[in-house]
């Protein structure tokens, strides 16, 4: 059996994109242009039902512009999950609003509709799920939510492209939805992000602002940033969108693998009319956390990563005293396994006898 040490995410970069970057350089248009423009439009249509899609140069740049570009600023509140990367507070704070810290269900690691709604004030322009690991968050409820009292949807998909929740793709919801295209997401450009709208006045906002405030050269309309992607980001993104569908079938066929031979802790629900698309497969350990992760790549050489140890709200640049019990509680006892389309037969048999064994020498 190979002792190589099986990594928790691994970008899958190959010869197709390699081809697509050296077109970019051969032709000399480095910069965001048409690369981008066509990446653009395919993401569109690939995954997000032909709504808008809005290029920038990483995911937390289209959090923090999709904000701006939907009139969020000071005096504003959006609500979020204190269980998420950071990201997702830091964009709300940039732009000068407050960020709410609310609880999460412990099914799903989403956003908890019920405690969302008890923290809704005169001051909340907006809620934003996040999708967290790759399955959508109870759109249903949320949307009830915000309609009832009159205030927007910010979606979160950083984690979760091509996941659905009743047929409808996450990034098509809310006033605008960010999805990261980091190098160890399910696709990847490199760096960068894809903001997607059904909002016409958001999306023109969203390219004035990526674009330094103008939409022709030195006619600048708004202040605004240099969040570009370039055309070289955006080949790799091309050709990584017409491989996505198939890495998602593989990542749920290697979660379904797991689900089915784990024993000892505890596996990733799916809620009724939701596909997870397993950024992470993130199980539950019942004791020792941080004690199994050290087993499992010290004694049997499998990488794997927790996401996130600390809440947000207890994070030193928000340092906030909110009770959020569901959020303590996963965020002691999270653990995601490799789970990305570059795992074999013989590395999913690793990691199901690796965790096995530590589970039943902890039990």
């Amino acid at each position: 059996m190979s002792k190589d040490f099986i990594p928790a995410a691994k970008p899958i970069i190959g010869d197709e994109e390699r081809a697509a970057v050296d077109a970019v350089l051969r032709s000399g248009m480095l910069a965001q242009g048409a690369e981008v423009a066509a990446f653009e439009q395919e993401f569109s249509q690939v995954l997000l039902d032909g709504r808008a899609a809005v290029a920038v140069n990483s995911g937390t740049a289209g959090l923090h512009l999709g904000l701006l570009a939907a009139g969020v600023g000071p005096g504003d509140e959006v609500i979020v999950p204190s269980f998420t990367f950071a990201a997702t507070a830091n964009s709300v704070a940039l732009t000068g609003a407050t960020p709410v810290f609310a609880d999460i269900e412990l099914d799903h690691y989403c956003l908890d509709p019920e405690h969302v709604e008890s923290l809704v004030t005169e001051r909340t322009k907006g809620i934003m799920p996040v999708h967290l690991y790759g399955h959508p968050a109870n759109m249903a409820a949320l949307t009830a939510i915000a309609e009832k009292h009159g205030i927007a949807i910010y979606e979160d998909a950083a984690q979760a492209h091509g996941a659905t929740i009743d047929g409808k793709p996450v990034g098509t919801f809310g006033t605008f939805a960010m999805f990261s295209l980091y190098p160890t997401k399910n696709m990847t450009s490199g760096e960068g992000g894809m903001v997607s709208t059904g909002d016409a006045e958001v999306e023109r906002l969203l390219r004035l602002l990526r674009n330094q405030g103008m939409e022709r050269q030195y006619e600048n309309e708004v202040v605004g940033f240099n969040a570009r992607m370039t055309n070289l980001h955006a080949a790799i993104g091309r050709v990584q969108l017409t491989k996505v569908d198939g890495w998602t079938k593989t990542r749920q066929a290697n979660a379904q693998f797991f689900d089915a031979n784990l024993r000892g802790v505890g596996v990733p629900a799916v809620a009724d009319g939701a596909v997870h698309v397993y950024h992470q497969y993130t199980i539950t350990v019942p004791e020792d956390r941080d004690g199994f992760v050290r087993a499992l790549k010290e004694e049997h050489q499998v990488g794997c990563g927790v996401y996130y140890p600390i809440p947000n709200h207890r994070l030193p640049s928000f340092n906030r005293t909110e009770d959020l019990p569901n959020t303590e509680k996963a965020a002691a006892a999270v653990l995601s396994l490799p789970v990305h389309p570059s795992l074999d037969d013989e590395d999913r048999e690793r990691v199901v006898t690796a965790v096995n064994t530590v589970a039943k020498a902890g039990a």
